[in-house]
């Protein structure tokens, strides 16, 4: 089974989206967008740009934790993954997004 999204409405009235891996772990973090179709054209872009290695950013937190942002060919970010223990589970969570981001499985969970 491929991974998938799923779009969901936040709280202040946007839309936001997390991809998941074939095991259901979120592996990619969406910003916040004023409108489901702003969304949806997110999820678009994720699933264009995760297969190409240079849209990766590999960063550092404050704390040292490694982590990754996934940009749109305009340089945007589009999503943001988890906080890693290591640079090599980082380079396995992008290998993972690669892997599941151009799938097209699109849940909307509702409250």
């Amino acid at each position: 089974m491929p991974g998938k999204y799923e779009r969901k409405p936040t709280t202040d009235g946007q839309w936001m989206f997390n991809l998941l891996a074939t095991n259901g772990q979120i592996i990619l973090t969406s910003e916040r967008y004023t409108s489901k179709d702003a969304c949806t054209n997110g999820i678009a872009s994720v699933q264009t740009n995760s297969p190409l290695d240079e849209r990766y950013e590999r960063r550092q937190s404050k704390a040292g934790d490694p982590y990754f942002v996934l940009k749109a060919a305009n340089h945007q970010v589009v999503g943001v993954s988890e906080m890693y223990s290591s640079a090599q589970a980082m380079e396995k969570g992008i290998e993972s997004v690669k892997a599941n981001g151009p799938t097209t499985t699109i849940i909307d969970i509702l409250p």
